[in-house]
């Protein structure tokens, strides 16, 4: 049988990412655990009937069973330890990559990679950050607002991807493989701050990192993460900007100082921390002096992946009209357009189905239903 392999690795990969063992797939299935070892080791090719029993098992239509994934090889994967799911994460990466690139091709509409290496002179990452905003027309002092539409309209493919791991930060695929692309870990327990900073990260590495991929890897070289982060660091938060907006709250105790600060880069209360201490204006001391602050204000000592909760209002009562409302970030802080709009396009034009668009959106066909009759405008 044609792609029997592929069957085989698509049940295996599958069954590892719903972290069930060979005897509960084969128990919820109807099958014996030897008979469901055979079919992952590609001994017996499962007949249709079986199969439907599988896809259903594991949650999937027959097609996510037979269908042949094509292997990525310019990955970067940005975890901080091994992650359990790492196959099935690159598979769904490669399919949506192969629907956004058809989908673009259907409409003719590719959007170059506007990050060219001949506007961006090469050297340490803070002068590529510099170099970098200064392509794109982004102003010295200016924010970055919308990171998702920044990367999107300058030619950078963007995936938002909902995994319960708070090891798996995101990853990014390079051009050959249907990028440039940055998949970015959006689950809830992660902070809208650290979206933020992974997608800025993950650039980092497209402009400094762009013939060093590792596939495989399960701990990227700590230079190359470095430099990616001071990249991310100084694209979002600009030396000068930061400087003016830090030496504006000096008068304020430094909890308020961060919180305001963090607020008008959109970035973590860390990414804060670490530029005081890069930048000597401070010594390391500075972690624990803010978490004794927090602990005095809000009660509680903050967890490895929480940011502080917004201020009251009157804390931060001066100059609104520049720096905004200090609300913690949402999800609608972070939200990819782009391929959304393309998918609609397609649909209108008759270039896709609605079973379609919703495959590529990763909805039901109920949900997209309901999507395409919200559209206006």
């Amino acid at each position: 049988m044609a792609g029997e392999a592929h069957i085989a690795a698509n049940i295996a990969r599958l069954r590892l990412d719903r972290q069930l063992t060979q005897e509960e797939l084969a128990r919820k299935a109807g099958l014996s655990r030897i008979a469901l070892g055979k079919i992952e080791r590609g001994i017996v090719v499962p007949r249709a009937r079986t199969l439907t029993a599988l896809g259903k098992a594991l949650g999937v239509p027959l097609g996510e069973l037979v269908m042949s994934i094509r292997p990525l090889e310019t990955v970067r994967f940005r975890a901080q330890a091994r992650v359990h799911a790492r196959a099935q994460i690159l598979a769904e990466v490669a399919k949506w990559l192969d629907a956004y690139t058809q989908v673009e091709a259907d409409l003719d509409q590719s959007c170059p990679f506007r990050f060219k290496a001949d506007r961006i002179q090469q050297g340490n990452p803070v002068k590529v950050a510099q170099d970098t905003r200064k392509a794109i027309g982004l102003r010295p002092e200016e924010p970055v607002r919308d990171i998702c539409g920044l990367l999107e309209s300058n030619g950078v493919k963007l995936l938002l991807l909902d995994r319960k791991s708070d090891s798996f930060f995101g990853l990014s695929v390079g051009a050959r493989d249907g990028g440039p692309a940055v998949v970015v870990n959006t689950w809830e327990r992660i902070s809208v701050e650290r979206w933020i900073f992974t997608a800025a990260h993950e650039l980092g590495h497209l402009l400094l990192h762009p013939a060093e991929y590792r596939r495989d890897a399960t701990e990227l070289p700590v230079q190359t993460e470095r430099e990616a982060d001071a990249f991310a660091s100084h694209f979002l938060m600009p030396e000068a900007a930061f400087a003016s907006e830090w030496d504006g709250t000096r008068g304020h105790p430094l909890l308020v100082r961060v919180l305001k600060v963090k607020r008008i880069f959109r970035v973590s209360y860390k990414t804060v921390l670490y530029r005081l201490v890069e930048s000597e204006r401070a010594s390391s001391d500075i972690w624990r002096a803010f978490q004794r602050q927090h602990r005095s204000y809000f009660g509680k000592t903050l967890r490895r992946t929480e940011e502080p909760a917004a201020l009251k209002r009157s804390e931060f009562a001066w100059n609104w009209s520049r720096s905004g409302e200090p609300e913690g970030l949402s999800r609608h802080d972070f939200v990819e357009d782009r391929l959304s709009r393309l998918v609609r396009q397609a649909l209108e034009q008759e270039h896709i189905s609605l079973g379609r668009a919703a495959e590529i959106l990763g909805l039901s066909r109920e949900e997209m239903r309901r999507q395409a009759r919200e559209w206006v405008g």
